[in-house]
């Protein structure tokens, strides 16, 4: 009341007329620009040297700062776009992009990128070194010095993710380090990155992709391989892991940009395609989308561990603040939902340290239909101030046009343009932007200490280094091999025995031609004879001659659409004919390959009857529904389509390796849901121990170490206990924060339950304490749903004195095994091989009926016609009968190698037949004279 009769009384006595509304107006104005500046809020003090390089700033270079731009080219001479974006108009940063020709082809694209990169880097030191002429105004102005962002987008597993496509060392995708549930791996990947891409020159890095992908879509559309898995903990894990290997392996000279703020993996098409919308509230978002970024933000982590900035998703929220019907704007765009997410503790602290936040690619399509959905013209300029105005403190551009220009390069001057006409006529936008300029400066400062161009160019590692850590691929790939179906105990039923030396593969590969830049030649994403060659490298005549070339025909996903379409292709349809294994390599589903791989099995099952037909998936693993991977008799999980993965395929195919990953995203077609995955494994005894003080590590200077005294306990006292590790389905510790119950009960007569904690789990262990309030013979255990079996802790406290605790293990009971029916053993034939050809023994018999046949037809048409008749007879019987035994020794004919698995008579049937055709062409032969 006071606050009000205070207002009345200015009013009355110096507001004019309407002058007290004109306040009021102005009050809600303000109030409804605070969501715009409330991300800003914990701007942290720059530095004296960071405040010193912005009061040294013009409007434009502080402007400037916002925006990562692109370009075409490589070109940085005066008249190119991105020396004009650098000289003139001062922005922050730049990302290189392969479609937009900024890396060179295969043969240099190493050396050339770092050139580019030192040369951009370059230009911001000469133009601020000596004062400049201002082309727009013709004035001579003295620019700050502050070294440019230069960015990559790159997801690695090769196209369409990767941007450079040679020259670096080939690493697994996101998925595939999922797979192998080893955070040591994720690290080690992402040193190898982090070193690589700092000793070219980049000090920004626009991943990794903290997406969770909840509920995989089988028929595609989703990020595929380009997320680390379906379970929030598990991304947070990997995330963070990854996160530090890329500080580690740049010498923390590498900016981390986590993506696709606040988490887009339930929406249900690519956020560059198209703006999703997710019925989520933030509530919900919390437990899921939202979790792998607190890991990464919040907490106690080391600076390694944490990331350095967020870039925000376009993408829309049903039932954000709980109303249903309500739909927030595209994140990115929304100022009340982004500054209410970014308000969260987890978030909030981690801004006010410097934390970044950089606005996904303003130049998307998804951004132009929704801004144009309305059914009015896209203005670039208005997108990138509500992006602004949303709480971004930079900028990405990208390929961006606008509706009256399709040019990128004037629409980002343009943009740029208005945004400093704007800072000069508004100083509430110019304190926002001060603030976003310092915030980048003082990430810039992280970076380099100082900033200097001997500084910001050098690098620590050669360029002859670079690209030569295949052997952490190598790594990934085993561990992450996945046998999808069938279960792993009924592998060996199903494939007894890898190929063997006399039987024929077909491999039908999933490949695409790539091409580094616009003039650049073609390259295979994956060869269509990318598995043979490995197959022959590995196991062919010169590594063991398990198998021949001439055994081994490849054809691509082009030549079996043919032979579906009945094109008629090539020799497709023999080759499968005559094959024992059909192999089948799938690379992904952005084009139906899966819809392709089902209509074969359905449409040609006469062609691939009686054979095993094995497929490796070289992307995600949830492509197929339960029909379609019955048919097939073994199918592999590879996640990446990097050359090691084809290597691994290969040693899975003839089991010189056994799969040992486990998918980290559910695959609906054979039941494997990953929350009941990841829940505690029932067949298991969970260990439980007191939870003691860590004893204290070994020094060179103790002589003899003490012994550990043994806790002793007594009425009064309070018992830590410890449970864990406790581990899921997979084997795998189970995620933080699964619910464990310990229970202390008093055995004997009267006895029963006496008290129960729930604790959570961290790192796969849960902790609780009991105070021993009551005599008698106690018992400790632990459960954890569905897991009910554990070790026991029991002390007798209804004695006088103290007691010490007995650990009792109980044993697993295994469910009775089932009766098993009785085998028929099948007898070995001693004359054909299993798979139907002929062995040695058969091969002598074939000899000497052949050879017998001849001698008898010879004396018989020796007695009865001219000598020389007499030979050409049986040289044609001799001859007919080698080509038949032939014919069955290399599988060259279905139907023969069918009679002669029957049994030797079979053998003998089909040369009889191959003889009398031999007699006719000799017969034929003879009649000449």
């Amino acid at each position: 009341m006071r606050l009000f009769s205070h207002l009345k009384l200015r009013k009355s006595s110096r507001f004019p007329k309407f002058g007290f509304y004109r306040f009021l107006l102005a009050f809600v104005f303000l109030i409804a620009l605070m969501p715009a500046a409330s991300a800003q809020a914990q701007t942290p003090t720059p530095s004296p040297e960071v405040q010193r390089v912005l009061n040294s700033m013009s409007p434009e270079e502080r402007v400037g700062q916002l925006f990562l731009v692109t370009f075409t080219g490589t070109n940085t001479e005066t008249d190119s776009q991105i020396y004009n974006l650098v000289s003139r108009y001062r922005v922050g940063g730049a990302v290189l992009l392969a479609q937009n020709d900024n890396f060179a082809s295969e043969s240099d694209t190493i050396v050339q990128t770092r050139a580019l990169i030192e040369n951009i880097q370059k230009l911001a030191w000469d133009t601020s070194a000596s004062p400049v002429t201002d082309p727009a105004t013709g004035k001579t102005v003295k620019y700050a010095y502050a070294p440019l962002f230069i960015g990559i987008a790159k997801e690695d597993n090769g196209y369409p993710t990767e941007q450079i496509l040679n020259g670096l060392t080939p690493l697994p995708s996101d998925m595939a380090i999922g797979a192998t549930w080893n955070v040591k791996l994720a690290a080690a990947v992402a040193e190898v990155r982090g070193r690589e891409l700092s000793a070219l020159g980049f000090n920004l890095y626009l991943g990794p992709s903290l997406d969770v992908l909840e509920s995989p879509s089988v028929s595609g559309g989703d990020f595929d391989t380009r997320v680390f898995g379906g379970d929030p903990f598990w991304v947070g894990e990997m995330g963070r892991a990854y996160i530090t290997g890329l500080h580690t392996g740049s010498d923390n000279r590498l900016l981390v940009v986590a993506k696709h703020f606040p988490g887009v993996g339930s929406a249900d098409r690519l956020p560059e395609e198209e703006v999703s919308t997710v019925r989520k509230s933030l509530e919900q978002l919390k437990q899921i989308e939202l979790a792998p970024f607190f890991a990464v933000t919040g907490g106690a982590l080391s600076p390694e561990s944490k990331v350095d900035g967020l870039l925000v998703s376009h993408i829309r929220y049903q039932g954000f603040q709980g109303n249903i019907r309500a739909t927030t704007r595209p994140i990115s765009f929304d100022p009340q939902a982004l500054s209410q997410i970014l308000a969260l503790p987890q978030f909030s602290a981690w801004a006010s340290q410097g934390g970044l936040i950089v606005s996904d690619n303003l130049g998307a399509r998804a951004v132009r239909e929704f801004y144009a959905s309305g059914g009015g013209q896209f203005s670039a300029r208005i997108a990138a101030r509500d992006a602004f105005l949303a709480g971004n403190d930079m900028l990405y551009l990208g390929n961006i046009v606008s509706g009256d220009s399709s040019d990128t390069y004037s629409v980002t001057a343009n943009i740029i343009e208005f945004f400093t006409q704007k800072y000069r006529e508004d100083p509430a936008f110019a304190q926002r932007v001060d603030a976003s300029a310092a915030r980048i400066l003082a990430a810039k400062m992280r970076l380099y200490g100082s900033f200097s161009l001997s500084n910001v160019t050098a690098s620590k590692t050669p360029l002859f280094e670079i690209g030569t850590a295949g052997d952490i691929t190598f790594d990934v790939a085993r561990n992450a091999a996945t046998l999808v179906s069938p279960d792993r105990q009924d592998l060996a039923a199903v494939i007894p025995l890898p190929p063997q030396q006399n039987e024929s593969m077909v491999f039908i590969t999933d490949t695409q031609s790539v091409k580094q830049c616009s003039t650049c030649a073609e390259q295979p994403a994956l060869a269509v004879n990318a598995l043979q060659q490995a197959v022959l490298r590995l196991y062919g005549p010169q590594s063991g001659n398990q198998t021949a070339n001439f055994r081994l025909t490849s054809y691509s996903f082009q030549t079996l659409q043919e032979l579906l379409d009945a094109q008629n292709p090539e020799s497709i349809e023999s080759d499968l004919t005559r094959a024992n294994w059909v192999v089948i390599s799938l690379s992904g589903a952005l084009q139906s390959q899966p819809a392709l791989v089902s209509r074969f099995l359905r449409e040609r099952p006469n062609i691939l009857r009686d054979k095993r037909v094995i497929l490796f998936s070289f992307g995600a693993p949830y492509y197929f529904d339960t029909t379609t991977i019955s048919k097939f008799t073994a199918y592999f999980a590879l996640y990446s389509r990097q050359p090691q993965f084809v290597d691994v395929a290969a040693r899975l195919l003839f089991q010189e390796i056994t799969p040992i990953g486990a998918s980290p995203v559910s695959i609906p077609g054979i039941g494997y849901d990953l929350i009941s995955v990841m829940s505690p494994d029932p067949n298991q005894i969970i260990p439980l121990s007191l939870d003691l003080a860590p004893v204290p590590a070994m020094t060179e200077s103790s002589i003899t170490p003490e012994a550990t005294a043994i806790p002793l306990f007594q009425i009064g006292d309070t018992i830590a206990i410890r449970a864990g590790v406790i581990k899921d389905h997979n084997g795998h510790s189970v995620p933080d924060g699964t619910v464990v119950r310990f229970s202390m009960l008093l055995t004997g007569e009267g006895g029963g339950i006496l008290k129960q904690v729930d604790a959570v789990t961290t790192q796969g262990m849960a902790r609780a304490a009991f105070g021993l309030d009551k005599p008698g013979l106690l018992e400790i255990h632990v459960t954890s749903e569905p897991a009910l079996i554990s070790e026991s802790l029991q002390l007798d406290v209804s004695q006088s004195g103290a007691v010490a605790v007995t650990v009792v293990v109980p044993q697993l009971t295994q469910p009775a095994a089932p009766t098993p029916s009785p085998s028929i053993t099948e007898e070995e034939d001693p004359y054909i091989s299993k798979q139907g050809y002929p062995l040695f023994s058969a091969w002598i018999i074939a000899m000497l009926f052949i050879v017998f046949s001849a001698w008898i037809t010879y004396g018989i048409a020796y007695r009865m016609a001219q000598k020389r008749s007499a030979i050409r007879l049986a040289l044609g019987i001799a001859l007919g009968g080698l080509v038949a035994y032939n014919f069955l020794a290399f599988g060259l004919l279905g139907v023969a190698n069918w009679l002669a698995s029957r049994s030797l008579s079979g053998v003998a049937i089909f040369i009889f037949f191959g003889e009398a055709l031999g007699f006719a062409a000799g017969w034929v032969w003879a009649q000449r004279d």
